[in-house]
């Protein structure tokens, strides 16, 4: 079997959910060719696992201060090559399309006829989930911004619907963390102002991860750090919490590793409004709609968090596409999500 793989670019969170996805496609021997597309190409970290992997333009959203800035957002498309990119990507040698809320992919295969899956987040908003923050607009937007043939929608919770866990790795469960310890990333945020709003929390220490991190500053107990998915990682997994944009999977590699949540949707972006609604309404995080000072200094003091026993949701979903990808239906998700625990974590 050949398939051909489109992964939004834009977010990191799409492209760690591609890197564990591309484990198990090739454990299967499974050929994949690999496009990204939303993000300038030296902006790409850490892509070995995706080989001789294609970039395109594509469509993103211009994010300016934690705001989806919708004029910049329509000043920087470029209409025209994305039309040529959808023509000249030749799927015509491949037995399946898998796609991750990328729309070249998406809109190509679909001219071409492709059968088409889409394995993301995103796909989780056809059915009844949390949502909020939402309009038209926004809803047209999530609907036709990479159309597939089944959809195959990922979440924290299955709020009985054929709704899969989430694609994260799961590596073994910290048993030691650093009491003060706290994970930041919120790169579409200022982050001279976000240093100087932690800078009065001396009793911890902050790790502040951007694509261009911020170094005028002369405060000890915060580090400010480029983007890496090593380095990254290994903070991740001895920090007490995280402070992070509403995004889906960095949130469930949180939970699943059992660290106390934060976020701080990006405005005017309904998934992230959405899913930090969610992330409320499970009880699984709090949530500010701005960065906020006081909220800040009260969740540093919580001491109640979950861990979320996730399973390996990539492998089940590549063994489905060896046996010929029949009709998801509530029984197979049932099965994925039976050995789904969520354990009280009291930290220290």
């Amino acid at each position: 079997m050949k398939v051909f793989y489109g992964i939004q670019g834009t977010g990191n969170g799409h492209i760690t959910r591609g890197r564990i996805m591309a484990r198990e496609l090739h454990a299967a021997e499974i050929a994949v060719t690999y496009q990204f597309t939303g993000r300038a190409k030296d902006q790409f970290f850490d892509m070995e696992i995706f080989k001789d992997h294609q970039l395109r333009d594509g469509l993103t959203f211009s994010v300016n201060n934690g705001k989806i800035n919708h004029l910049k957002t329509v000043l920087q498309s470029k209409p025209v090559r994305f039309l040529k990119d959808i023509k000249e990507l030749d799927l015509s040698d491949y037995d399946l399309v898998i796609c991750d809320f990328e729309p070249v992919t998406a809109w190509a295969a679909r001219q071409q006829k492709k059968k088409t899956i889409g394995v993301s987040h995103q796909y989780a908003f056809q059915y009844q989930i949390p949502r909020a923050g939402g309009d038209f607009i926004s809803e047209a937007v999530m609907k036709n911004f990479a159309p597939v043939d089944t959809g195959i929608g990922l979440h924290w919770h299955h709020f009985d619907q054929t709704i899969l866990p989430p694609i994260i790795a799961t590596p073994d469960i910290p048993q030691h963390t650093q009491k003060n310890k706290i994970v930041v990333y919120l790169p579409f945020e200022n982050q001279q102002h976000l240093v100087e709003l932690l800078s009065p929390f001396r009793d911890y220490e902050f790790n502040i991860y951007s694509f261009v991190p911020y170094q005028n500053h002369a405060y000890e107990h915060i580090q400010c750090k480029p983007l890496s998915l090593h380095g990254f990682q290994r903070d991740l997994h001895d920090c007490v919490g995280i402070i992070c944009n509403a995004g889906f999977e960095l949130s469930s590699e949180a939970l699943y590793l059992g660290k106390k949540l934060l976020v701080k949707p990006v405005h005017a972006q309904m998934e992230q409004t959405s899913n930090a609604a969610a992330l409320v309404e499970l009880g699984y995080g709090q949530a500010m709609n701005k960065i906020d000072r006081v909220i800040i200094e009260q969740w540093l003091h919580e001491k109640k968090a979950v861990r979320i026993t996730y399973p390996n949701t990539a492998r089940y979903l590549v063994d489905w596409i060896k046996n010929g990808m029949q009709p998801i239906d509530q029984a197979w998700c049932n099965q994925v999500w039976s050995s789904v625990e969520i354990i009280p974590v009291e930290q220290p």
